[in-house]
């Protein structure tokens, strides 16, 4: 193997290392925004397996004779760091959008480091660069699934902070026309149960519909959303009714008679994962999670639903 080659590879594995270590420590800071502990298991699960890659990386750069970076790991902290608080001013998709840039980054990196190895003809390095492929097409996949699952509305595998969640209701507030849209509602309930002030800019949104939704929806959230949304209804303001409906669907409050699974409340925990396993309506998942996060609390239920989303969610973005 040439000297030109050897070149070529090290600076492509010392990239990929740097890079691996701000992977793993991105995954560290998403798990305590996992919605359920299956999805928790599998951030540090993905960050574990970024520490065996770094490991596997730093022998392959030792055997071309070359040296690890030693500050990298630190390096991938800082970035991370920063990308962390960075985000926080970002809506949510943004974020995802960022992490999705990192993963795809460092699987064309791998993708090259195979090709180069396949030319200097080291099958060390490309078994390596297969071992990265396969890893990073995996959570590539998994975050377009989770912006997927984000687009329909959610839940999404991964919660908000309540930042994120202010900032975003915050910017789509801005923009949010006269009349309410039942997708601006959806988009903005996130804020609704975690963020005061984005529920405040709500309320003072709330104007533009009608007087009495206002003064309703400043007395009481709950009992608010669902005297809105008759108000409303009565007078014959159908697309604000819906979009109230919406709110109320995806904080949770809706009555168990509502639901889309007839006797919901009623049901085992067996017969609630069966009965949301048949749902195909992304809204249908969403108002069964809302509901159970806000009562039950069922964990098993709440993973089945996810599970849910997540397969609807890769079926509209074409993943098998």
């Amino acid at each position: 193997m040439s000297a030109t080659d050897t070149a070529k590879l090290l600076s492509q594995l010392r990239a990929i290392l740097d890079l691996t270590n701000t992977e793993i420590q991105i995954a560290e800071t998403r798990v305590a925004q996992a919605r359920t502990e299956a999805v928790r298991t599998e951030l540090e699960q993905n960050a574990a397996n970024g520490r065996s890659r770094t490991e596997a990386i730093e022998t392959a750069i030792r055997e071309l004779g070359g040296y690890p970076d030693v500050i990298g790991p630190f390096i991938g902290r800082a970035a991370a760091a920063v990308k962390a608080m960075t985000e926080q001013a970002s809506p949510f998709d943004e974020a995802l959008l960022g992490d999705l840039a990192l993963e795809d980054q460092l699987l064309q990196r791998s993708r090259y480091l195979k090709a180069l190895a396949v030319a200097a003809k080291n099958s060390d390095v490309q078994a390596l660069a297969d071992r990265l492929i396969t890893a990073h097409t995996a959570t590539v996949e998994w975050l377009a699934t989770v912006l997927a699952e984000e687009a329909l509305g959610g839940p999404a595998a991964l919660r908000r902070t309540p930042l994120q969640a202010a900032t975003g209701a915050a910017v789509r507030a801005v923009n949010l026309p006269i009349t309410w849209t039942t997708r601006g509602v959806d988009r903005t309930v996130e804020a609704l149960r975690s963020t005061g002030p984005a529920f405040t800019e709500l309320v003072n949104r709330g104007q533009r519909v009608t007087d009495v939704a206002t003064k309703t929806l400043s007395a009481s959230r709950d009992a608010a959303l669902a005297a809105a949304e008759q108000v409303t209804r009565e007078e014959g303001a159908g697309k604000a009714a819906d979009a109230l409906h919406s709110a109320r669907t995806a904080t949770g409050v809706l009555d168990s008679s509502e639901l889309p699974i007839s006797d919901y409340d009623e049901l085992t925990v067996a017969d609630a994962v069966a009965a949301v396993k048949d749902l195909t309506d992304p809204s249908d998942v969403r108002a069964v999670v809302a509901w159970e996060e806000a009562h039950k609390n069922r964990a098993r239920v709440v993973s089945a639903a996810q599970t849910r989303l997540a397969a609807i969610a890769q079926e509209v973005v074409g993943i098998s």
